[in-house]
């Protein structure tokens, strides 16, 4: 019998705010020029944060808003990368390794591509996996919803854990 695995999926949203000069936003953890930042109680890392869900889901830990809810005070402006990195922290306490993930940034805005490689390298990196493990792509969605207008950026993440040598994961 092989490996005992899981796969969680989850996925972010976070809308535009006003423009402003040398405003930027962040995803994968990577601080990205855009016209727009993005509005969130941290700093709203959609890509960060879909990973994050899909981590906990294939854990069977519960959810990101859950864990880091956006009535905490402390958390106003938080490093996602280090609330992913808390996440990461659990699902190994719970027996689980991550394998591999699998993210797509849905956005009009900011150009994805140029920032990609850092992307993987900065997520590969938190979640203790090499790079060639970490797959960051980019779509549009061609004009339709709110995404396709402009109005905010979007993050979908399919994470396969994997049960940590002789360990038994919790149940």
């Amino acid at each position: 019998m092989g490996p005992t695995v899981r796969v969680g999926i989850g996925t972010d949203v976070h809308a535009h705010g006003a423009p402003v000069p040398d405003a930027t936003v962040v995803l994968g953890g990577v601080t990205i020029p855009c016209d727009a930042p993005l509005v969130g109680h941290s700093d709203a890392d959609v890509v960060a944060h879909a990973i994050a869900d899909a981590v906990l889901g294939a854990a069977a830990l519960g959810d990101l808003g859950a864990r880091f809810g956006v009535d905490d005070p402390a958390l106003a402006g938080a490093d996602s990368l280090g609330l992913l990195a808390r996440v990461v922290a659990d699902a190994r306490e719970a027996g689980w390794d991550v394998g591999n993930v699998d993210v797509t940034v849905v956005a009009l805005r900011p150009r994805i591509a140029p920032h990609r490689a850092a992307m993987r390298d900065r997520l590969a990196v938190v979640l203790g996996v090499d790079v060639d493990a970490v797959s960051v792509k980019a779509t549009t969605t061609d004009g339709l919803g709110a995404v396709g207008r402009g109005e905010g950026v979007a993050a979908q993440a399919v994470c396969l854990l994997v049960a940590r040598g002789d360990a038994s994961p919790r149940e």
